[in-house]
């Protein structure tokens, strides 16, 4: 055994700073318990969740989910690079994962067109009432995620921004990420 100090700080303090996980596991019971509504609603209704489940266009959604991953490992790339050289590596990756970001944005956006022409907005069912509300929920989220990203990039010049905010943006992005691989199934796959 060695004699080295243990900093307190590493064991109290998670990457991004406590507040950005209070946040996160807050979002997290959020979705899980709409998620779990959800899954009741849709054992009463089995059948009209297998229809109105059957209308999602899982390609779309199989893309969603490569396009999110991609641009969590991007992410997952850009804080690395930070640590190993600076906040100037930022440039390097970070791009990548706003871009990939927006691919999910873009995407979304035409499955929500397509859906709304079809008539399958808010209101045509219960499956559809929880679509919508998680969806665009998740949504906001990858907006506000974007948002950060967006700020953190072009802040990477300002000494104000620190090794932590960069953990705290990459760990709101990735439960953008666990999110989405929360709903994909359910959504798409289960009923």
């Amino acid at each position: 055994m060695t004699n080295e100090a243990v900093d307190p700080k590493n064991i109290y303090y998670p990457p991004g700073g406590i507040l950005i996980w209070i946040i996160i596991f807050l979002e997290l019971i959020t979705f899980g318990v709409a998620l779990i509504a959800m899954v009741y609603e849709g054992k009463a209704n089995p059948v009209q969740f297998h229809n109105a489940r059957l209308s999602l266009n899982v390609t779309y959604g199989t893309i969603n989910t490569v396009f999110l991953l991609t641009s969590g490992f991007f992410m997952a790339l850009s804080v690395k690079e930070v640590k190993l050289g600076g906040k100037q590596k930022l440039k390097k990756y970070l791009p990548a994962t706003i871009l990939f970001g927006s691919f999910f944005l873009l995407l979304k956006c035409l499955e929500y067109y397509e859906k709304i022409e079809a008539g399958f907005g808010m209101g045509h069912s219960t499956f559809f009432n929880y679509y919508w509300m998680l969806t665009l929920f998740h949504v906001v989220h990858v907006i506000v995620g974007l948002v950060i990203l967006t700020s953190v990039y072009f802040g990477r010049h300002k000494q104000s921004t620190t090794i932590e905010d960069i953990e705290a943006s990459a760990a709101f992005w990735h439960m953008c990420d666990l999110i989405w691989l929360l709903l994909f199934p359910v959504l798409y796959l289960f009923f």
